[in-house]
């Protein structure tokens, strides 16, 4: 008989999200009035972690700036080069994967109570003044361009600062990642309250209509995640790139595909980086970043949304317009916004390009919003995976020289 003492080992928080979402299933089946209630948990979870992710950004930004060490390299660049190289790849594999399986839709008149840009020239001016934004109303908007930019420029005038100064950053620093653990830890809870409310309110029926076209955005997407992603990073790492992209679908992804917003998971995504040993200075930025500019799942959601549109109204695609159509959804994607439905709105641009009204690219988007319950849970996942994916692969690189 042993005398080792018995210990009690908690279950990893993955596996703890599995358990909440599979408590969450059987509640909206057994008893969907208590499945409605328990959603508040859900909301809790979804708004702690937004509460918490601009003022992460804004002082782990600033902080890992000041006390930068001069000659460290942070593989920044490199990373904004996999960044648009993984997006343009996504809208590729979403224009192919219509002309492949090409969907059709179902219009109808939809009123759709959304301001989608006129040209590219307008997303262009929408960062431009992101970049400017007054610091508090970026705080309270959540405008992760405009706290990258303020935070680089306090981090560079305090790296002049005393080290006394550099200390209390660096402290406050380690202080808002404690509470950002803090919450994370809530997400088992959050997931059991998102998926409980959600079945039991509106099911999955109304998705029939359009299991073909979901049927081609989450494969695109799958595709993308499974070996897209895993090739650049082969090609990037020279290793086998699946024990990391594997891990970060799973302890990224997972938390993505619930929350539903690349801007809630950084926090999820700064802790992986921690735990995957990666460097602050890089990560800290390069995150954030990410979550505004890396939208692989947001290029093919606008690709394959567009060409069914393209398909239902008898448009001929030929490959150059498809090839045009693939750089357009990248740059546009880069400007979705990080928040739930964000790149339905770059549809209409998108479609302009065929020629279609604006009125019939907003039932575009108003389809968009029916399979947004899996469309867009899927599409955040790849998101905001690829952005750890993408900086430990530049980390990798690095350390091989």
């Amino acid at each position: 008989m042993s005398d080792r003492p018995f210990s009690f080992r908690a279950p990893s928080l993955v596996v703890q999200i599995v358990i909440g979402l599979v408590a969450g299933i059987v509640l909206s089946q057994l008893w969907p009035g208590g499945a409605r209630a328990v959603g508040l948990l859900g909301t809790v979870f979804i708004s702690a972690l937004k509460a918490v992710a601009p003022i992460l950004v804004l002082v782990l930004v600033t902080a890992s700036i000041t006390n930068h060490r001069h000659g460290q390299k942070t593989n920044l660049r490199f990373i904004i080069v996999l960044y648009v190289l993984g997006t343009l790849a996504a809208a590729l594999v979403g224009v192919t994967a219509s002309f492949l399986f090409p969907s059709t839709l179902t219009l109808k008149a939809a009123e759709v109570g959304l301001n989608a840009p006129s040209g590219i020239d307008q997303v262009l001016r929408t960062l431009l003044m992101q970049i400017v934004d007054n610091p508090v109303h970026a705080l309270l908007n959540a405008n992760y361009i405009g706290l990258l930019a303020w935070a680089i420029g306090l981090g560079l005038a305090l790296r002049h600062a005393s080290e006394s100064t550099r200390t209390l950053v660096s402290d406050l620093s380690q202080a808002v990642t404690w509470l950002v653990r803090m919450v994370i830890r809530l997400a088992p809870l959050g997931v059991f309250g998102i998926v409980a409310s959600l079945l039991a309110e509106s099911g999955l029926g109304e998705l029939k209509t359009y299991l073909h076209l979901l049927y081609v955005l989450v494969g695109a997407m799958l595709f993308m995640a499974l070996v897209g992603n895993p090739l650049i990073v082969a090609v990037v790492t020279r290793r086998n790139p699946y024990p990391l992209v594997l891990r970060c679908l799973r302890e990224s992804g997972i938390t993505a595909f619930f929350t539903r917003s690349s801007a809630a998971n950084i926090p999820v995504n700064m802790e992986l980086c921690r735990k995957l040993g990666l460097q602050e200075e890089t990560y800290s930025v390069a995150i954030p970043l990410g979550a505004t500019i890396n939208m692989a799942g947001a290029a093919i959601t606008i690709s394959v949304l567009t060409l069914a549109a393209v398909n239902t109204l008898g448009i001929a695609a030929d490959l150059p317009t498809a090839l045009l159509l693939s750089v357009l959804a990248a740059v546009g994607a880069c400007g979705a916004s990080g928040v739930p439905g964000g790149s339905l709105l770059l549809i209409p641009l998108a479609c302009s390009l065929f020629g279609i009204s604006n009125d019939i690219a907003m039932q575009v988007v108003a389809v968009g919003f029916i399979v947004g319950v899996v469309q867009d849970s899927a599409e955040t996942a790849l998101n905001s995976s690829t952005d750890v994916v993408f900086v430990a692969a530049a980390e990798q690189a690095r350390a091989r020289g």
